[in-house]
């Protein structure tokens, strides 16, 4: 029998039963998209690592109108890139961003990082309980951060936030391919202004870079506004959820600040997902795992099955801060590896070093069973997370 994504998931962080089940049974399975196309869903850790890297999968097609599809987005729901370039693209987009998200910028951007997290908790403590920790926290800050990266006007959140969310829809594809040309037509507006009026940020950088073309100072732009801050939204609102769920951990890190970096790896590597993964379509006829994957075959990378391997990690799901090795996958692996991880480990680390601490009796102020996830948009995370202290 052929199953179908996505998969049911009956609590929010818990891997899907039946995805633990298809791990018992092997490595790659046979299953079709949510939009109907035959796929291979891969959920090994081993072997999701090792295909992260390999160059016999990439993200293009040889015929991307016939490709299978893994979802209605625009962004991420099909083959992207042209088939014959797509190394050197990606190897030229790479060399344009990484310079931009290394750690050692990350650590010198950190302090402002942390006076945009104080200031939110400022607002967050006066105003007083009960409150969205979604809306007062999880949202506004990666949006600051990115802003400022960018030089995005922050007042102008509203709107973008608007396009990067009908981008992201996995439903509705004309919904998500009108909203990632607005998003594109508002790369090029910025484009256009960084022209006039340079500022110290990635945009004008990529502006006084010699031979990149406005278009494609746009299109990386407006990849970035997105990755940059629909991610990182999400993950620290399931990162609050999981340490509100386990409030031994939330006391066990305000005794012993030392354990937020393993805990912020932890919050990186717990959430079950019910997606699919990464896809990938195979360039060229391959094996894996004695399982024979036509040209042109969509191949599912699961990472959070993945993240969630038993033969991988011991007890995997368990949430535990001290917690060592293996490393997740959930930034990908090798040369496609995230370049904005470091931006992200780096706002999670600063937004829990300051809300333990601040807050130590925070508690969810609903049954964890009345909160509701996004299924519309690719990225998923939580519509609200209402708290109390």
């Amino acid at each position: 029998m052929t199953v179908s994504l996505p998969f049911d998931q009956p609590g929010l962080l818990d891997v899907p039963p039946l995805l633990r089940t298809l791990q018992q049974q092997g490595t790659v399975h046979r299953i079709r998209t949510r939009v109907g196309d035959d796929a291979w869903l891969v959920t090994d850790y081993q072997q999701v690592r090792q295909l992260l890297d390999d160059p016999r999968l990439g993200r293009s097609h040889p015929d991307p109108d016939r490709a299978a599809r893994s979802g209605e987005s625009a962004l991420f729901g099909g083959p992207q890139g042209n088939h014959e370039s797509e190394k050197s693209d990606h190897t030229r987009m790479r060399s344009l961003l990484q310079p931009h998200f290394t750690p050692r910028r990350m650590k010198a951007f950190r302090p402002r990082v942390e006076r945009l997290a104080e200031q939110l908790l400022d607002t967050l403590e006066s105003q007083g309980p009960p409150a969205d920790l979604n809306n007062a926290l999880a949202l506004p800050l990666p949006i600051l951060v990115i802003c400022e990266l960018l030089g995005v006007p922050y007042e102008e959140r509203t709107q973008f936030r608007a396009w990067t969310q009908a981008a992201a829809d996995i439903i509705d594809r004309s919904r998500s391919e009108q909203g990632l040309g607005d998003l594109f037509a508002y790369g090029q507006e910025l484009v256009t202004r960084k022209r006039r009026n340079p500022g110290d940020d990635i945009i004008s950088a990529l502006c006084a870079t010699e031979g990149v073309p406005d278009d494609e100072i746009a299109m990386l732009s407006m990849a970035l506004l997105f990755a940059g801050h629909e991610t990182t939204v999400v993950q620290i609102g399931l990162g609050a959820l999981l340490l509100l769920t386990h409030p031994e951990q939330w006391q066990a890190a305000r005794k012993d600040p030392t354990l937020l970096p393993g805990m912020v790896e932890e919050i990186l590597r717990m959430p079950g997902k019910s997606g699919g993964g990464i896809p990938r379509y195979a360039r060229t006829d391959i094996e894996i795992a004695d399982v024979a994957i036509k040209r042109g075959d969509l191949v599912m990378l699961d990472t959070g099955a993945a993240n969630h391997d038993p033969s991988a990690f011991t007890d995997p799901d368990n949430f535990d801060a001290t917690r060592t090795a293996p490393a997740h996958l959930t930034f990908g692996h090798g040369a496609r590896y995230c370049i904005g991880a470091p931006l992200a480990r780096m706002e999670l680390h600063t937004v829990f070093t300051q809300l333990i601490p601040r807050f130590p009796h925070m508690r969810l102020a609903v049954d964890v069973e009345e909160l509701r996830v996004r299924v519309d948009i690719l990225t998923g995370g939580l519509e609200s997370l209402p708290v109390t202290w």
